[in-house]
C-alpha cells in the first residue's frame, strides 16, 4: 500500500514541475496560412462578384419587374459577413 502513494506522490511531483509548454506551429504551417489566405481571397471576390450581379439584377428586375434580388443582395452581405468574421468566430470560440 505505501508503495502505491509512494508512486502516485512521485507522479504527482513529476507532473507539478513541468513548466507550461512553448507552443510551436506544426509542420507546413506555412503552406496551410497560405491555403487560408488564398481562401479567403477567393471567398471576398466571390462576395464583391455576387453583390455587384445582385446590383445589376436589382436594376434590371426594377425596369422589368420582380423581387428576386433583394434577397441577392441580404444573402451576398450577411455571407460576407460570416467569411470575414470567421477567424474572430473561431478564436472566440476556442479560447473558452
Amino acid at each position: 500500500m505505501s508503495s502505491i502513494l509512494a508512486t502516485v506522490g512521485d507522479t504527482f511531483t513529476t507532473l507539478a514541475q513541468i513548466d507550461n509548454p512553448i507552443p510551436e506551429p506544426p509542420p507546413l504551417a506555412d503552406k496551410i496560412l497560405q491555403f487560408v489566405r488564398y481562401f479567403t481571397w477567393f471567398a471576398l471576390m466571390s462576395g464583391i462578384i455576387s453583390i455587384i450581379y445582385a446590383g445589376g439584377r436589382f436594376a434590371w428586375e426594377k425596369w422589368s419587374g420582380g423581387s428576386q434580388s433583394p434577397k441577392m443582395v441580404a444573402g451576398a452581405m450577411i455571407g460576407g459577413v460570416v467569411a470575414t468574421s470567421a477567424g474572430t468566430i473561431m478564436n472566440a470560440v476556442l479560447s473558452i
